[in-house]
């Protein structure tokens, strides 16, 4: 025990020999590590605020609108408006068992009065089928959503956001009050059976959905769908795409346009946003991964300057130790223990300060859409951690076994 710590101590005195240039090399080691961590937790910060916008909508879905024709096909002309109907649902619906849920959009145009009482204030209404609640991840919180009975029989029915909820029913519990209530409508009567949150903005929870039929039949819809939404189970981003071509194929055949008009069919597939994204941050990551290496290894090469310049130094004291003895293992084992307790003290110190920082913004930090949640995961630090031991070590027996193969007449000799 007495001669481990005998051997560290010579160590720390060798270190201490020139403290302004082991100071600095030390700094350059923690800062390269610093900026190694740092820029991994914004990293993940951003990638965490980027994905945070995806929380809305369920990543798995396609949303398909109408648009216009841009190619001439068997006969008509470009220009031409694609109009979506019930057929088309019930179509795509019957043709494409693969699809996990769908439901159609119809587009009330504009704000819509909404009164109970003395309560009164305009908002957006949603006329849908009962599979929206899948593709908008909507949260029931009291009551239930629209289901097919309610499309069927066309029933004066609302499923409400909670903000509505407050300002409609501010005497009672805003979940629970008001299922059962009447609200108003543009002076139509509909009965809230439920009551909602989303993940999305606060201007989610101020929308109301009502039945697709009852709306259109309301409103003089007819049986037009401005918005095919589906989701597709879990599906590969390929299947997806295979899926969304096939979709295509059967309205471009229904309508009447060439399969090769994308301006026909307006169509958004999240997964293939949500790779996008991926592929995006996979090239981020990489790129902080060599910027944060490349300034972790300037470091290196700081220790290992400091290591050939310390045995330059030492090379009397090395030649008289071999004079003495002392194998070359000894010589090679003093140097490169000075190298890895450098890399190691100086690296362990900018790891503890870059994930202070981090947690420091994880703590502080105010909510944005920039950077939310930065973190930095234990394997990457280990790993660093690792690499960084191995390459002090390495950096102080290079000039170490050169040292000691000096022999010892020569190394007396040195001036």
């Amino acid at each position: 025990m007495s001669l481990w710590l005998d051997r560290w101590a010579e160590v720390a005195q060798a270190l201490g020999r020139n403290r302004l240039r082991t100071g600095l090399t030390a700094l350059s080691v923690a800062w390269g590590v610093f900026m190694l961590v740092a820029l991994l937790g914004l990293g993940s910060g951003i990638a965490n605020s980027i994905y945070w916008q995806y929380r809305d909508d369920a990543v798995n879905s396609i949303w398909i609108s109408p648009g216009t024709t841009s190619v001439p096909h068997k006969g008509f002309g470009v220009g031409r408006t694609i109009r979506f109907d019930d057929a088309d649902f019930d179509t795509l619906k019957r043709s494409f068992p693969e699809i996990e849920h769908i439901a159609g959009r119809y587009r009330m145009r504009g704000e819509y009065t909404v009164r109970r009482g003395p309560h009164t204030a305009a908002y957006d209404i949603r006329a849908v089928h009962p599979d929206h609640q899948h593709v908008e991840k909507t949260i029931v919180r009291a009551g239930r959503f629209l289901n097919d009975l309610d499309l069927s029989e066309r029933r004066k029915v609302t499923v409400i956001g909670l903000r509505i909820a407050e300002f409609l029913f501010p005497e009672r519990d805003p979940i629970t009050g008001p299922i059962g209530e009447q609200i108003q409508i543009n002076g139509i009567p509909y009965v809230v059976i439920g009551v909602y949150e989303d993940v999305g903005s606060e201007g989610e929870m101020r929308k109301i959905y009502l039945p697709i039929t009852t709306a259109r039949l309301a409103y003089g819809g007819g049986d037009e769908i401005h918005q095919l939404l589906m989701t597709v189970g879990d599906m590969s981003l390929a299947d997806s795409q295979t899926l969304q071509a096939d979709i295509h194929a059967e309205l471009a055949r229904r309508h009447n346009f060439a399969t090769s008009d994308r301006r026909a069919l307006r169509v958004r597939n999240r997964l293939e946003q949500f790779a996008e994204v991926q592929q995006i941050f996979t090239w981020l990551n990489g790129f902080i991964w060599l910027v944060g290496l490349g300034t972790v290894a300037a470091g290196i090469v700081g220790v290992s300057n400091i290591s050939l310049i310390s045995v330059t130094e030492r090379t009397k004291e090395i030649g008289l130790r071999k004079a003495l003895g002392a194998p070359p293992s000894s010589i090679i084992a003093q140097v490169v223990r000075e190298s890895v307790a450098l890399t190691a003290v100086s690296g362990y110190a900018g790891l503890l300060a870059g994930v202070g920082l981090i947690e420091a913004m994880r703590t502080w930090l105010p909510d944005n859409d920039y950077i939310r949640n930065p973190d930095i995961a234990l394997q990457p630090a280990l790993v660093t951690a690792g690499v960084l031991v191995l390459a002090g070590a390495i950096a102080g027996y290079i000039p170490a076994r050169r040292a000691a193969s000096v022999p010892p007449v020569v190394a007396l000799r040195d001036d």
